[in-house]
């Protein structure tokens, strides 16, 4: 066998098994670290608190692969965190209401980008990026910086709840996981999601709307970021301005790691999933050796950009 063949089946498994391989070896690192790591509680918790980004993660997704990105989140999952308590419900009657107001807010606010990245020709950067601060905007000037209200006692449950030793959080992405990886992979309109990304204009000769698709892929963005920030809310159990914090950027670092090409058009829901995961083993192997903020934040930092640079790197190979 040529050195050749070998390169190309060593390139070839690599771009298939990194993720999970790497997934594997940082649980094992982590286990090496702290015995305790694959305590049934301790998976449970990581699953829990990982399902938030886990599903902001799936919704950046669809904006990267069509050539975009979504700063505002972060800053919508906080809104949404507001506006679910300033119904200051104890009913759990209520929580089908707060979700629609919350998911019909949140897809305004993903279609209000869309435009403006296709109508009127805004960066994606920079229209997420205003987007972010007008919601934080009208987020401070709503609560005057102290935000206040009450939740029903259904999104504690929703947050930190388990069914059959299952976290709710999970149940809810493995949920969105399965519409979107079908919507994205085995319908037309995810056919659709790879032309316009992988090039817009030859999308536009096929007769296909990219400025729909761009769009519509912006909103399902913004939906995911609310119903995670619902979620989030409910695993915090008390709201303030900053719920969600940092998510813009450990989304798109992770849809990165997982291999979806910033350039667009490359790329799958599957190892968006799988980098969410890598990256929030990640941050647990830096809690667990009990390092002070600050070199935590250096680490994460330093592991952040080696990660990325990895991965990138073999989905070019």
């Amino acid at each position: 066998m040529s050195s050749q063949t070998i390169e190309f089946f060593t390139h070839s498994y690599l771009k298939r098994f990194a993720l999970p391989l790497s997934m594997i070896a940082l649980a094992v690192l982590a286990t090496i670290l702290q015995p305790a790591f694959l305590a049934p509680k301790n998976l449970q918790d990581i699953f829990t608190q990982a399902a938030p980004l886990g599903i902001v993660v799936l919704g950046q997704a669809f904006v990267v692969l069509v050539r975009g990105l979504d700063l505002s989140v972060a800053s919508l999952m906080a809104t949404v965190a507001v506006i679910a308590t300033a119904f200051n419900a104890t009913s759990n009657a209520a929580i089908p209401v707060i979700f629609a107001v919350a998911i019909g807010f949140s897809a305004l606010v993903g279609f209000t980008n869309g435009i403006l990245v296709t109508k009127r020709n805004v960066s994606p950067f920079l229209a997420t990026l205003a987007m972010m601060i007008v919601l934080q905007g009208l987020r401070f000037y709503y609560t005057q910086g102290a935000p206040a209200g009450s939740l029903p006692d259904g999104f504690r449950f929703l947050g930190t709840g388990r069914i059959g030793g299952i976290p709710v959080g999970l149940i809810g992405f493995l949920c969105l996981f399965t519409l979107l990886g079908w919507l994205l992979h085995k319908s037309e309109f995810g056919r659709k999601v790879y032309i316009t990304g992988g090039n817009p204009i030859s999308a536009t000769l096929c007769g296909i709307n990219s400025d729909r698709i761009i769009i519509l892929c912006y909103v399902i963005c913004s939906v995911m970021s609310g119903i995670a920030g619902l979620f989030l809310v409910g695993f915090v159990g008390t709201v303030d301005n900053w719920v969600g914090r940092g998510y813009e950027l450990d989304s798109i670092v992770a849809v990165v790691i997982g291999g979806i090409a910033l350039s667009g058009g490359v790329g799958t829901i599957w190892g968006a999933a799988l980098g969410a995961l890598i990256l929030v083993l990640l941050f647990n192997i830096v809690i667990i050796l009990g390092l002070p903020v600050q070199a935590q934040l250096i680490i994460k930092g330093v592991i952040i950009i080696f990660a990325a640079a990895m991965f990138v790197r073999v989905q070019k190979v």
